[in-house]
């Protein structure tokens, strides 16, 4: 069980003030946390038991090339508020 003492420690560790309040609150909030993780650690990875329910089989499709390069490239050009040859120019963000 969690104490009042640990708790304060744990809040020094986070760098966080916890009102006295509230104290005894987490303490019981942190039990109940600690309580679940022992049941999972108890149950293990081999207590669950896993198997495909669903029958789903992954549908792919050929590799190849959408479409040919550079077909978009004069109307997003023309569509922008600025170009330098056939980039797009922009606002300098970060410096040097």
């Amino acid at each position: 069980m969690v104490d009042k003492k640990e708790i304060e420690k744990l809040a020094h560790l986070a760098r966080i003030k916890i009102p006295d309040e509230e104290i005894s609150s987490l303490t019981g909030e942190i039990d109940s946390i600690l309580e679940y993780v022992r049941q999972i650690q108890e149950a293990g990875p081999d207590s669950l038991e896993t198997e495909n329910t669903s029958n789903t089989v992954n549908i792919m499709r050929e590799d190849g090339i959408p479409h040919d390069s550079g077909i978009y490239s004069k109307d997003i050009l023309a569509q922008s508020p600025q170009t330098e040859g056939e980039y797009i120019k922009v606002k300098k963000i970060l410096p040097n």
